[in-house]
């Protein structure tokens, strides 16, 4: 019988030291994304927030780090790989295997934001949708694999895929450290968990007095249900959210062991304040930010941080927002 690793164990062996790593591997490759803000913005909330642009990484996501990482770690003689993903790690996946000239399966669901799959397909990605409320994309996935050959980078139970999204932390930290300053929380998107981990990581070691929350969409809180349960909650079949890039029906077994121990806990934002923030980021910061991107920012311009917040770090993650989404959030106007 073949021993089947502890995904336990895995995260575990994750450290600072492989964070670093990954930084050094990927150096070239993706954009240091700055830390922005808005004297405006900071005078409405009563503390300063800066902003980690990730929708300004190549590829619009922070994707690209973990999805790089992995591919430039594969052996030489991996020619074929396949990953599953709504729209940001398939477009990462097939962007980083065309830089190592190998070929990329991708499987997206077939209500994926237009401009996800469009993007994918320019990278070269071979795309192959599938119905995401009736379809296993993990057994598509897998299914291509075996008749493949291909190798499979999964979208966050890989733990050099934890490590390259662990540099956005990394970041934080060091240009928290070139301006002088300690956050006391840094809030982070949540979807399979693969961003916050592998960013919690990197904050609680090199500022370890700042805290770390998870932001979700309300009916896909998966996280911070497990956070309080202690086990590893699901998600409603029927669920909807128009973020799609975090609507996973579960956490990461991988994820979840580093997160049960680096979060000190999470908040769950509506789809509404979801689409007030997306126009928010632009009126403000002039971000053009996706809905799954914009929760963590969410959280932070909606008040639920803590009343003696002095300053505070918010990701948005993604910006690949289908022009029709982003005028339905310009629409809904600014929060401020």
């Amino acid at each position: 019988m073949n021993h089947q690793p502890d995904p336990i164990e895995i995260a575990a062996a994750i450290t600072l030291d492989t964070i670093r790593d990954a930084a050094a591997r990927i150096s070239g490759h993706i954009v240091r994304t700055p830390l922005l803000e808005s004297p405006r913005l900071n005078d409405a909330l009563g503390f300063r927030l800066l902003v980690k642009p990730e929708c300004l990484q190549h590829t619009g996501s922070f994707k690209l780090r973990g999805a790089t990482n992995a591919v430039m770690s594969l052996d030489e003689s991996v020619t074929d790989v396949v990953a599953f993903s709504s729209g940001n790690h398939a477009q990462a996946v097939a962007r980083a295997a065309s830089l190592r000239g190998m070929k990329a399966t991708i499987v997206m669901p077939e209500d994926a934001p237009k401009m996800k799959i469009e993007g994918t397909a320019a990278y070269g990605g071979h795309v192959v949708t599938y119905d995401r409320y009736t379809e296993s994309r993990e057994e598509i996935g897998a299914s291509i694999a075996a008749e493949t050959g291909a190798t499979l980078i999964a979208p966050f139970e890989d733990p050099r895929v934890i490590a390259g999204q662990g540099t956005v932390g990394l970041e934080i930290a060091e240009q928290c450290a070139e301006i002088g300053i300690t956050p006391d929380h840094v809030i982070v998107c949540c979807g399979g968990g693969g961003l916050i981990a592998g960013t919690s990581l990197a904050i609680t070691e090199m500022m370890p007095d700042t805290d770390v929350w998870a932001a979700e969409p309300e009916d896909f809180d998966d996280t911070i249900r497990s956070l309080a349960s202690g086990n590893r909650e699901t998600v409603p079949p029927g669920n909807r959210s128009i973020c799609d890039a975090v609507v996973t029906p579960q956490p990461g077994a991988m994820t979840f062991a580093i997160n049960r121990h680096t979060l000190a806990g999470g908040f769950a934002v509506s789809d509404a304040l979801v689409l007030q923030t997306m126009a928010t980021a632009f009126k403000h910061l002039k971000l053009v930010a996706e809905p799954g991107g914009s929760v963590a920012l969410a959280a932070a311009l909606d008040g639920r941080l803590p009343n003696n917040t002095t300053c505070a770090v918010a990701v948005v993650s993604g910006g690949n927002a289908d022009a029709a989404m982003f005028e339905k959030a310009l629409a809904a106007g600014a929060l401020y």
